[in-house]
């Protein structure tokens, strides 16, 4: 368990070392989603929002509980329903008889790590509640401003397949989410390890960890600042931003806070890595995830089901990825 007296970490190699001690812990009881797993800890550590946007009972709630655990982060979890209020999420003042004042009662937002569970079950004006603070780490209630706690991460879930009773986000809330994850089912085989593991520790969850705390997230963060990554690198991320905008299929494109989020999301698998510097794959390999929900498809191709991924898959496949002499070994 990391206590005040650990140095915090000062390389990258370091960084990417103590990451993977807390997905390795995490994989305990997330069970056969490594991939998925890796995705979350690189919005942590790039400082941005996630969206888990799959079907019922893949475990979303738990990831997001997990890593609030095992990274010893202060959490809070909104069930979105119809009824929702946005002061139900931010807080609101409240007359008090003893003194006679107006004094502000925190919502659930004041936080490390929100899990806003069914999102898309909300009307837009609470969805819009979390604009501020996703964008900007404060939150403005009667004319005050207040910021939240350092570091502040949102984990959105929300179903796909459920239309009746669900209010699709809009883009702009779209675009303040880093990343888009995606679960998926489980193999046969890594569903009875599931199923073995329950029976076997007699109990409902796996206990986890704590591996760090919110000074350590800080901390990694400001490594991940340092990461470099060279001219020619952020013209590829470019290209595929701007490829986006000028794709039949598509009919509006990544917006710069694409660009933004691709490339940190790229120092961050970098650290994960062990590296203080970027490599082509970084940005290829997040091209999917950091881009595939900030862009709208024609409404002719939904008769077609044809997904934003696949069109992104596309896009990366069709433009030419730059030659570096850096390679991706670890360093020794």
């Amino acid at each position: 368990m990391t206590t005040p007296s650990t140095p915090r970490p000062r390389t990258a190699e370091q960084v990417g070392e103590q990451a993977g001690a807390v997905l390795r812990e995490i994989g305990r009881a997330v069970v056969g989603k490594p991939d998925a797993l890796e995705l979350v800890m690189l919005g942590v550590l790039a400082r941005g929002h996630v969206l888990v946007e799959d079907l019922p009972g893949l475990g979303k709630t738990l990831l997001a509980r997990s890593f609030a655990t095992t990274l010893g982060l202060d959490f809070r979890r909104i069930q979105f329903t119809p009824d929702l209020l946005p002061s139900d999420v931010t807080g609101t003042p409240l007359y008090d008889q003893r003194t006679g004042e107006m004094v502000f009662h925190p919502g659930p937002i004041f936080t490390h790590l929100l899990l806003a569970d069914e999102i898309n079950r909300t009307p837009p004006k609470t969805q819009a509640a979390l604009l501020e603070a996703m964008a900007e780490s404060q939150v403005t209630v009667d004319g005050e401003t207040r910021p939240l706690a350092d570091p502040f991460l949102v984990v959105a879930t929300a179903n796909p397949v459920e239309y009746e009773g669900t209010y699709s986000l809009p883009e702009a809330q779209l675009d303040r989410f880093q990343l888009r994850v995606r679960m998926g089912y489980l193999t046969a085989s890594e569903e009875l390890a599931m199923l073995r593991a329950r029976v076997d520790r007699a109990a409902p969850e796996t206990v986890l960890e704590r591996l760090a705390g919110p000074e350590d997230v800080v901390a990694w963060r400001a490594v991940v600042e340092r990461v470099e990554i060279d001219d020619d690198l952020l013209e590829y991320a470019v290209a595929l931003v701007g490829a986006t905008r000028e794709h039949p299929q598509i009919s509006i494109g990544a917006s710069p806070r694409g660009g933004l989020a691709l490339v940190q999301l790229a120092r961050a698998r970098a650290v994960l890595d062990g590296r203080d510097y970027v490599v082509p794959e970084d940005i290829k390999s997040l091209a999917v995830p950091a881009l595939a929900h900030r862009v709208s498809l024609r409404p002719e191709l939904w008769v077609r089901e044809t997904s934003t991924d696949d069109v992104l898959r596309e896009i990366v496949a069709g433009v030419g990825t730059p030659t570096t002499r850096r390679t991706a070994a670890v360093p020794s």
